[in-house]
């Protein structure tokens, strides 16, 4: 570091863990500020260049953002970009913290009385995602649900099969990403991150009866417009 806490670029190179080409690459893409030029091949970087990249090369890896994006964000305000990846972490890890627990094929089949080759094709449409440990929590209660289902009638032998789930797995992710749109934009960098993570648990109950219920709801509604469109 230069007496002017300024960096070097290959300082900035290893107290990032960013290589100078990549670095180099950001500054032409217009992600970094540009660097202090002392003369025509010297430059000299501030510190603070070290978090801004580090925070560049994660949306990138574990975001996979295009660079266009990160840059858009980082203009708009880089400490609620920050904040952004804050949360999701802290979001993610208490998801997969209660995934670590996992069930056999054979015990799902003992619990639930699913033939295997339902919980292949499962897998396959991606409804269910086991990994070599067997299926986690939420695989569980998607079987549950799907044997309560076969035995109240609802088989192949009157047309349902597991390719039903579809429709229910399109619908509910094109919600979730307006969902998840929304808990970032109205919690990051507004509230704590682990108090953020508190709030989302605690409402997923009530969610899942408000859904219910609207579900429900719409079911009704659509039987009436069906009748009266028939009449």
């Amino acid at each position: 570091m230069s007496e002017n806490g300024l960096l070097k670029m290959k300082d900035l190179a290893q107290a990032s863990g960013v290589s100078a080409g990549t670095i180099k690459h950001y500054l032409r893409e217009g992600l970094l500020p540009e660097p202090v030029k002392t003369s025509r091949n010297m430059a000299y970087y501030p510190a603070e260049f070290v978090d801004r990249i580090r925070l560049i090369k994660q949306l990138q890896e574990e975001r996979f953002m295009p660079l266009k994006v990160i840059k858009s964000m980082l203009d708009d305000d880089p400490e609620r970009a920050r904040a952004l990846v804050e949360l999701e972490d802290r979001i993610l890890e208490r998801a997969l913290a209660g995934e670590q627990s996992r069930v056999s094929a054979a015990e799902l089949r003992r619990r639930y009385d699913v033939p295997q080759e339902v919980l292949d094709r499962l897998a396959e449409l991606e409804v269910l995602t086991p990994n070599s440990r067997g299926y986690g929590p939420r695989d569980v209660e998607i079987v549950e649900a799907i044997s309560r289902f076969r035995a109240g009638g609802y088989d192949e032998r009157i047309g349902f099969t597991v390719y039903d789930t579809l429709r229910y797995k399109r619908a509910l992710e094109e919600l979730v990403k307006e969902e998840v749109q929304v808990l970032l934009d109205r919690l990051a960098g507004e509230m704590d991150p682990d108090r953020a993570v508190e709030l989302i648990a605690a409402g997923s109950e009530p969610l899942n009866e408000l859904m219910a219920a609207l579900h429900q709801k719409s079911l009704v509604a659509e039987l009436r417009r069906q009748r009266a469109a028939r009449g």
